[in-house]
C-alpha cells in the first residue's frame, strides 16, 4: 500500500457498493464515485469521538438477532467489512487501527516477539521502547492539544514519545462492559478543561467466547448480545447528557474468528524435531528461530510447503502480507491454513473451539467496521476497508494531523462531502 499523510485540511471519501454476509437487511447500498472536500469547521467537527474495539467480533454476527443497538448504528450509519493486518492477532491490529501502519512498520509483529535489545514482549510488556516505532492516534491528539481518554486499549497505558492519554486505565479484565461504559461515560461528565474528546473502548468477552467455544456456539452469541447491550448502555448515556447528537461513535474488531478442531492439527514433531525451533508464537500462526547449531535443519525440513501449512524464511514472505522487515519478526514465518492450528505432542489440541491469526485475506478473519454520526452518510455500505485506514480517518474527523501512514487516500472511508 502506498503511504498517505493525514492532513487536517481535507476529507476524503471513497465510496463503493458492497454485500456482506450476515449485514442488517435494513442497510441501504449506494453508489458514489470518490469525491474530496473541504473539512467541517471546528464547530461541525464531532464532539466526543469515540472508538469501540470488540476483540474478535465477525461482520456476520451482525443481523443474527443478538445485535439489535449495533445493528440500528449500521442502518443509520456506514458499514463494511475490514481487513486486518497480518498476523490477525489482538495486540499488532489494534496498534494497526491506531497508528496506521502495518506490524512490520509500528513494531508490535506479534502477542509476543523478541526485541534484541529490550528482550521478550508479552501483552503485559508496558516498557515504552516496544512501542515506540510508531504514534498512536491519542498521541497526536494529545500533541495537538485534544484531551483523550482510553479505556484498557493496547498500548495506552504506556509512555509514547513522552506523552500518555490524559485519562487511562491499567487493563482489568474482571471489569464488566457496563462499568468499562460507565467509566468513559464519568470523563465525559468532567469540567470543559478537562473532558476527553477523544474516548476508546475496549470489549475483550467475545473473543474470549469465541477461543474457548467457537465461533458459532451459544456461548459466543452470548458475549455477542452482552456487548451489544453495553454499547446500548453507551448510547443512552450519551442521550442523557444531550452528547449523541455531536457523538461519533466507531465500532472496529482487530480481527475475526475460525472453528478449529482435533482433527485439523499441524503436528510440528511430524515435522521436525520441536527442539530444534525456539517457538515465538504459535497455534494459527507459526513463528520461530532455528535453536543454535540447527540452522541447516531448519532450512532442509521447516521451510518450504507442508499439508496445511507454508513456511519461509522472513525475507521471503509475500509481500501481500507485509511481513518480514522488522528485526523483530522471527526468522521463520509459518502460514496456517484457515481452521487449522500447529501443535506439538506434548501439547495436544484436546477440543473443538476457535482461533485468529491466519491469513488477513481469510473471510473467517475480516474485522468489523460501522461508523456512526457527526460526518458519516447513513446507508453507506463500504468495501476494500483496510484497517491501517481507521487512522486517518479519526485524525481528520479529530481535527489533528498524524503521522504518515500505510493506508490510502482512495481507500472506502465513510465521510459527508461537507
Amino acid at each position: 500500500m502506498s503511504r498517505f499523510l493525514v492532513s487536517g485540511l481535507a476529507l476524503v471519501a471513497a465510496l463503493a457498493v458492497a454485500s456482506c454476509a450476515g449485514a442488517p437487511a435494513s442497510t441501504a447500498s449506494v453508489t458514489q464515485s470518490p469525491v474530496v472536500s473541504a473539512v467541517a469547521t471546528q464547530a461541525d467537527r464531532p464532539d466526543p469521538v469515540i472508538l469501540i474495539s470488540i476483540d474478535g467480533f465477525r461482520p456476520d454476527y451482525l443481523g443474527r438477532g443478538a445485535t439489535p443497538v449495533m445493528d440500528g448504528l449500521v442502518a443509520g450509519g456506514a458499514f463494511g467489512p475490514m481487513r486486518p493486518s497480518f498476523p490477525s492477532v489482538t495486540f499488532p491490529n489494534h496498534y494497526t487501527l491506531v497508528t496506521g501502519l502495518h506490524p512490520d512498520h509500528h513494531g508490535i509483529v506479534g502477542n509476543r516477539f523478541t526485541d534484541a535489545e529490550l528482550g521478550v514482549f508479552t501483552m503485559a510488556s508496558k516498557e515504552s521502547g516496544f512501542w515506540d516505532q510508531a504514534e498512536p492516534i491519542w498521541v497526536s491528539a494529545e500533541k495537538a492539544g485534544v484531551r483523550t481518554g482510553t479505556m484498557f486499549w493496547p498500548g495506552s497505558e504506556v509512555e509514547i514519545h513522552g506523552v500518555r492519554p490524559s485519562r487511562w486505565e491499567p487493563f482489568d479484565q474482571s471489569m464488566s462492559g457496563d462499568a468499562r461504559v460507565d467509566r468513559i461515560l464519568s470523563w465525559l461528565d468532567l469540567p470543559a478543561d478537562q473532558r476527553p474528546r477523544f474516548e476508546t473502548l475496549y470489549f475483550d468477552i467475545v473473543d474470549s467466547a469465541g477461543h474457548r467455544h467457537g465461533p458459532d456456539a451459544a456461548e459466543t452469541r452470548a458475549a455477542v448480545a452482552s456487548v451489544d447491550a453495553s454499547i446500548g448502555r453507551l448510547v443512552e448515556g450519551l442521550k442523557a447528557r444531550g452528547l449523541y447528537d455531536r457523538t461519533l461513535l466507531v465500532l472496529v474488531s482487530d480481527h475475526g474468528m475460525a472453528a478449529t478442531s482435533p482433527d485439523r492439527v499441524v503436528w510440528i514433531d511430524d515435522i521436525i524435531d520441536p527442539a530444534a525451533l525456539q517457538i515465538g508464537y504459535g497455534g494459527a500462526v507459526l513463528t520461530a528461530d532455528p535453536a543454535p547449531g540447527r540452522e541447516a535443519e531448519v532450512q532442509q525440513k521447516l521451510v518450504g510447503r507442508h499439508p496445511h501449512m507454508e513456511c519461509w524464511n522472513k525475507a521471503d514472505v509475500p509481500a501481500r502480507l507485509v511481513y518480514g522487515s522488522n528485526p523483530r519478526v522471527a526468522r521463520i514465518v509459518c502460514l496456517v491454513e484457515t481452521g487449522w492450528l500447529t501443535a506439538t505432542r506434548d501439547r495436544p489440541v484436546t477440543r473443538p473451539g476457535g482461533a485468529h491469526g491466519y491469513d488477513n485475506q481469510a473471510p473467517a478473519m475480516q474485522a468489523l467496521f460501522i461508523a456512526h454520526g457527526p460526518g458519516v452518510i447513513p446507508g453507506r455500505r463500504l468495501t476494500d476497508l483496510d484497517s491501517v485506514d481507521v487512522q486517518p480517518f479519526l485524525a481528520r474527523m479529530l481535527g489533528v494531523t498524524a503521522p504518515q501512514g500505510d493506508g490510502r487516500a482512495e481507500d472506502t472511508l465513510p465521510v459527508t462531502t461537507q
